[in-house]
């Protein structure tokens, strides 16, 4: 007996590709979203702490529209203090890691993603779910790896 697999991305996939051969192929998503018109938009998170997260959009007859990678610089820079944290999630995914603050009454949401230099972009989120404040930090996961291995 095969093991099943899935497939890393959804590059493979032509327009109007059903929503279930794409979950079939990709596992499942980790998260869902609605789009404007009501339209399904799917979330495919890669690794635990993966650098990769595609949003799979559909047409409301669950045919592929369009994919594409969201833990990008220009994705991150689209990010503004007061946006709502499901607007958040619907464009970035869920993050690598969630930290609360307890002092400064909100959550930091971290995300990795593949640049030239080890750092991951973090959002500040308060209490009312809105956006406080957005920047690029170093990364702690750098620190753990020995340049000589």
């Amino acid at each position: 007996m095969l093991a099943a697999c899935t497939t890393y991305g959804p590059g493979s996939f032509a327009p109007g590709t059903p929503m279930a051969e794409v979950v079939q192929a990709m596992g499942p998503p980790t998260g869902r979203h609605e789009q404007g018109d009501g339209a399904p938009r799917l979330e495919f998170a890669r690794g635990p702490m993966g650098k990769h997260t595609y949003m799979v959009d559909f047409d409301a007859q669950g045919g592929l529209l369009r994919w594409e990678q969201v833990l990008t610089e220009n994705r991150f820079n689209a990010i503004l203090a007061g946006m709502g944290q499901d607007e958040v999630l619907k464009r970035l995914g869920q993050p690598s890691q969630r930290r609360a603050l307890p002092y400064q009454r909100q959550m930091v949401w971290s995300y990795r993603y593949e640049s030239a230099f080890c750092q991951w972009f973090q959002i500040g989120v308060d209490l009312q779910g809105r956006v406080v404040d957005t920047g690029y930090y170093p990364d702690p996961l750098c620190d753990r790896l020995d340049p000589n291995e």
